[in-house]
């Protein structure tokens, strides 16, 4: 695993301090790779409902309905 080394501003570091605390993680490290893989799952969220939307507009409209959009849109959402 890659090591690094990070500042952080004193009430992130408090925020995180305050987690590994509490138990919610053993570790900043667990904390912060698990906020990179959130952020990471959140935009590929974003980068497909980006592709949708720009395929839906440069054809001018969509064969899919709200709903199947919806629905692949929580598919991914909920991995």
């Amino acid at each position: 695993m890659a090591r690094q080394s990070i500042s952080l501003t004193e009430p992130n570091d408090e925020w995180l301090k305050a987690q590994v605390e509490n138990q919610e993680y053993s570790s900043k490290s667990e904390l912060v790779n698990d906020l990179i893989r959130q952020a990471r799952k959140q935009q590929a969220e974003i980068d497909w409902l980006r592709a949708k939307l720009e395929k839906a507009e440069s054809s001018g409209f969509t064969n899919d309905t709200k709903d199947q959009i919806l629905k692949e849109a929580k598919k991914l959402i909920n991995g």
